[in-house]
């Protein structure tokens, strides 16, 4: 009777630790991912802190040393950035902006690694500003077998130089970590679209596949594989809630 007892406590225990887990992870997660992108918003604006320490200095020491305490020298770094953030997107809405945007462009033009790094990430993010004229953004592939779809992105509709047949390269995002994937071309005929908005289709990958709709066009996109028929595109749909 007390051995029953116990592997009922022990039982029960188990339980609540790990219902604990099940809520404290998706809030710990989302925490390291704001605490890492805040640390970086103040690193960005902390160089600027001694510069406006000897501005205040000049007419009210007090206050200038109120600066130096962690917190307040944490939160007028982040204000910093956010104000620099404004200023530059402001500024690259003008005229004179643009142009000096273009001059630093140019620049890195001439620096083959940098040219590399900065063209390719920024067609990246204007490839996901922007929505493909032939195709939903989110899509099906069938990946790794005939049988078995996979979740990816459009990021470009190109032709076969021979056939001129339509090609679609697709970014396809590893769960639950989207900025690692592959990246594929796919015959147009075998990509099958999805009424799926791009937030919904990242929410897919990071949960896991556990936020997603009720139903997915999974046996269109069967059908669409076996005998390479144009299946209709669809429009995104926005969800509530």
């Amino acid at each position: 009777m007390e051995s029953k007892r116990r592997r009922s406590f022990i039982h029960h225990v188990q339980r609540n630790i790990l219902a604990g887990l099940v809520v404290l992870t998706p809030i710990l997660l989302t925490w390291l991912v704001f605490d890492f992108i805040l640390a970086k918003l103040i690193a960005f604006g902390r160089p600027w802190i001694p510069a406006l320490y000897r501005a205040i200095y000049t007419f009210s020491p007090k206050l200038a040393d109120l600066m130096l305490n962690g917190w307040i020298d944490s939160v007028l770094a982040l204000l910093i950035t956010l104000v620099l953030l404004f200023m530059l997107g402001w500024l690259t809405s003008r005229v004179v902006g643009r142009q000096i945007l273009i001059g630093f462009e140019l620049l890195l033009e001439k620096i083959p690694v940098l040219k590399a790094i900065y063209g390719s990430t920024k067609r990246l993010l204007l490839a996901f500003q922007a929505q493909p004229e032939q195709i939903q953004r989110v899509v099906l592939i069938n990946y790794p077998t005939e049988k078995m779809r996979a979740v990816a992105f459009v990021t470009r509709i190109v032709r076969d130089t021979e056939t001129g047949e339509e090609l679609a390269v697709v970014y396809m995002p590893t769960a639950p970590n989207p900025t690692s994937g592959y990246m594929e071309i796919v015959p147009f005929s075998q990509v099958t679209p999805t009424d799926w908005t791009v937030e919904e289709g990242m929410q897919f990958v990071i949960s896991c596949g556990t936020s997603t709709r009720e139903h997915v066009g999974f046996s269109d996109a069967q059908r669409r594989g076996q005998d390479g028929s144009e299946m209709p595109m669809k429009e995104p749909t926005s969800r509530s809630g």
